[in-house]
């Protein structure tokens, strides 16, 4: 198990470069910035609103120096406050184009839109930065995080993105849910992990 601690404000930058480098190829969050020589400037603008709202809970996990990060929502709580909600789509366009934007927007309508009706904890972002990947870092926080779920007795959601990681997910008690049909003809999953 690597150590892990909670993130705070201070870690933002780092957990912002550790998804900009974890879903550089990712097969949903890749193409939703097309322009390849700009994707790490852009999708940044997109990972700073997330984190940066995320630390106000006590439930972003970080790996002790910031290899990985693993953004849980406790249930009722949202992954942004009401005004970075309604200006996420301004500053996607403003990093983009309106084009953009939007597709990205309705992503994140998808994903919401079959969300469980029951409350659960919602591990939303989960990410190792490439230079550490394969040293179990990212599977160690989803573990950490599911301790603290399980010690709350609360259920676990989460969509996956990219096929290749349903496997560690079912090994870590989720199962299939539903699937999400995007426009780009990629198929998003969605797991659940029953209370313990």
């Amino acid at each position: 198990m690597p150590l892990c601690r909670i993130a705070t404000p201070a870690d933002t930058d780092a957990v912002v470069s550790v998804f900009t480098s974890a879903f550089f190829h990712d097969p949903v969050w890749g193409p939703a910035f097309p322009d390849e020589a700009r994707r790490a400037e852009q999708a940044a603008v997109m990972w700073r609103v997330y984190a940066g709202s995320a630390v106000r809970y006590p439930w972003t996990l970080v790996t002790e120096g910031v290899e990985a990060a693993a953004v849980w929502i406790p249930p009722g709580g949202t992954e942004l406050t009401v005004a970075e909600a309604a200006d996420l789509e301004g500053t996607l366009a403003a990093a983009t184009d309106p084009g953009t934007a939007r597709a990205i927007m309705e992503v994140g309508e998808r994903f919401e839109a079959v969300h469980p009706a029951e409350p659960f904890f919602y591990l939303t972002i989960l990410g190792t930065h490439a230079d550490h990947r394969g040293k179990g870092l990212g599977m160690g926080l989803l573990a950490e995080g599911l301790r603290r779920v399980d010690e709350l007795g609360a259920p676990a959601y989460l969509e996956s993105t990219n096929p290749a990681n349903l496997k560690r997910y079912e090994g870590a008690g989720f199962a299939k849910r539903d699937e999400i049909a995007l426009a780009g003809g990629q198929v998003v999953t969605t797991m659940w992990r029953p209370a313990r």
